[in-house]
């Protein structure tokens, strides 16, 4: 098979990325190479793949309505100049604004739903483009969906297993990982572990669209110390040492969640999880066995401190039964296959 996948264009593609969308990208970009199949990846600047990057130039400054069309003309440009080198299979979208850079019609396309329905414009998922499909990732964000929308079944994300999960010591601080964006709520975990008395690291990338610098700057900064820090990105092993050595993983997400990585990752190593209960959240935590589900930051600083009643044998052997990697990247690469195969069966009757 030739791939194409297009990337969000904001947000650098690597082998442990900041984003769930380009975490699960990432990951079918390495699978299809092992597998022999031939990946084309269109990313920003600065990504890491296994196959042939195509670079998006990186916007400059604060990536404000202006700044955000130019990028979007360059992924038109790229996806466009791209399709006439050479000829794909199939085109694979990952991005909230993919309806700016549809490709042309005549490849199929397939769209991974990342994000919840409703931030995507209305139009976006109801295309009048032949061979185009939408990807949910999640049974929750299936149920949300309106009736006259055409989904494909889901596909759940997974996450590879973690070298420190059964072997680490938990130490005296809580976890919160992710973009570093009012959605987040990553306010909401300080004031949780303050009453818990206990630390917080926060590990994430502050991108410069304005709100996100404005939240960072106004709303979370003021209250960190020097024992709820935020400590930026982290990546590979250090990110895996921070997940099996946390007491747990906090997600304090405000926005109707359709899958969570981050959740994934804790169990895989090992650590309890306090969340939200938000969008598909409570089909990966099960209360009081993995971790627990809560409605505030008084309810979580409550959790926190129960949190030695959790088994981290319970979290890895839930981690492996449901979150696996394999499991996901076979089902992307079986969708493939079947949808390139009923392009062409379509091609073949229009010619028959």
């Amino acid at each position: 098979m030739r791939v194409l996948n297009v990337a969000f264009p904001f947000a650098p593609v690597s082998a442990d990325p900041v984003g769930g969308a380009e975490q699960v990208l990432s990951q079918i970009d390495r699978h299809l190479v092992e597998c022999g199949h031939e990946s084309t990846v269109i990313a920003a600047s600065g990504s890491r793949v296994h196959g042939r990057l195509v670079p998006l130039p990186p916007p400059a400054g604060e990536w404000d309505d202006d700044a955000c069309a130019r990028q979007r003309e360059c992924v038109r440009r790229a996806i466009l100049e791209t399709l006439a080198r050479a000829r794909f299979d199939l085109v694979h979208c990952h991005g909230l604004d993919f309806s700016t850079y549809l490709p042309p019609a005549g490849v199929p396309l397939l769209i991974t739903l990342h994000l919840p329905l409703d931030w995507y414009p209305g139009d976006a998922l109801r295309p009048t483009r032949a061979m185009t499909f939408l990807l949910p990732v999640s049974d929750e964000q299936c149920r949300g969906a309106p009736a006259d929308l055409s989904l494909l079944p889901p596909i759940a994300n997974g996450v590879a297993e973690n070298p420190f999960a059964g072997r680490a010591r938990k130490r005296d601080f809580a976890l919160a990982l992710g973009r570093i964006c009012p959605e987040k709520g990553f306010d909401d975990a300080v004031r949780a572990t303050r009453r818990a008395g206990i630390g917080l690291r926060i590990a994430g990338m502050l991108f410069p669209w304005p709100a996100h610098l404005r939240y960072c700057r106004e709303v979370l900064g003021p209250l960190l110390d020097e024992q709820h820090r935020l400590i930026g990105p982290v990546h590979g092993l250090r990110k895996q040492w921070l997940l099996a050595n946390a007491r747990c993983v906090l997600i304090n997400s405000r926005a109707r969640e359709t899958s969570s990585l981050v959740a994934m990752e804790a169990l895989a190593a090992g650590t309890p999880v306090i969340a939200y209960r938000s969008g598909a959240l409570p089909e990966i935590i099960e209360h009081g066995v993995t971790g627990f589900l809560v409605d505030d930051a008084e309810d979580m600083a409550k959790a926190i401190r129960h949190i030695p009643e959790i088994d981290p044998g319970a979290c890895l052997r839930a981690a492996r039964k449901h979150c696996g990697r394999a499991r996901m990247l076979e089902a992307y690469v079986a969708l493939y296959m079947r949808l390139i195969a009923q392009a062409r069966d379509l091609e073949t009757g229009r010619h028959g």
